[in-house]
């Protein structure tokens, strides 16, 4: 092999090396910033779920489990009517808050944040709606002594001085 080949073999490998270990570190460093109790306040939520309206009616399937080394939670939504839909929900340690991003098969999205409030997960945003007025969407999730989840999303078109019932569902553990 020749000299300029082998100078660019070895610094290949070198180079490969080092991005390695800076990965590993990198993902050692995440791994234990993750571990702080903000990252675990939405824990109570990890689980592969059955869904059920206020009438105890099954509407859905939900799993949701962490992600990224424990520093996210990634959500799998299905009716059942078989719409599906995703979210990645994070602490947020630069701005102390827990963000969700949803997206499901119709392109809707929400962009919601916010936080542990009593024992309850509490995320808000604001989106327009097809008329382009700012609605502000607010969920909360609740875990209940039974081991279930209540989940109650909220929607407001005059700027929170009053809200509707989008959806109240009870996750309830496969």
């Amino acid at each position: 092999m020749n000299k300029i080949k082998y100078y660019w073999l070895i610094t290949f490998i070198t180079s490969l090396t080092l991005f390695t270990l800076t990965g590993s570190q990198l993902m050692a460093a995440s791994s234990k910033n993750c571990n702080a109790a903000e990252y675990r306040q939405f824990d109570f939520w990890i689980g592969d779920w059955e869904v059920k309206d206020a009438q105890n009616k099954v509407v859905g399937f939900n799993k949701i489990f962490p992600i990224l080394d424990g520093c996210a939670l990634s959500e799998n939504w299905s009716s059942v009517n078989g719409n599906p839909g995703i979210s990645t929900n994070f602490y947020d340690k630069a701005r102390r808050k827990w963000h969700q991003t949803w997206i499901d098969n119709n392109g809707g999205a929400l962009y919601l944040d916010g936080g542990l409030i009593d024992g309850k997960m509490i995320l808000e945003g604001s989106r327009p709606d097809k008329h382009g007025n700012s609605v502000i969407q607010r969920i909360t999730w609740s875990p209940l002594d039974d081991g279930r989840v209540k989940q109650h999303w909220l929607a407001s078109k005059d700027d929170g001085k009053t809200w509707i019932d989008v959806f109240v569902g009870f996750y309830n553990k496969k």
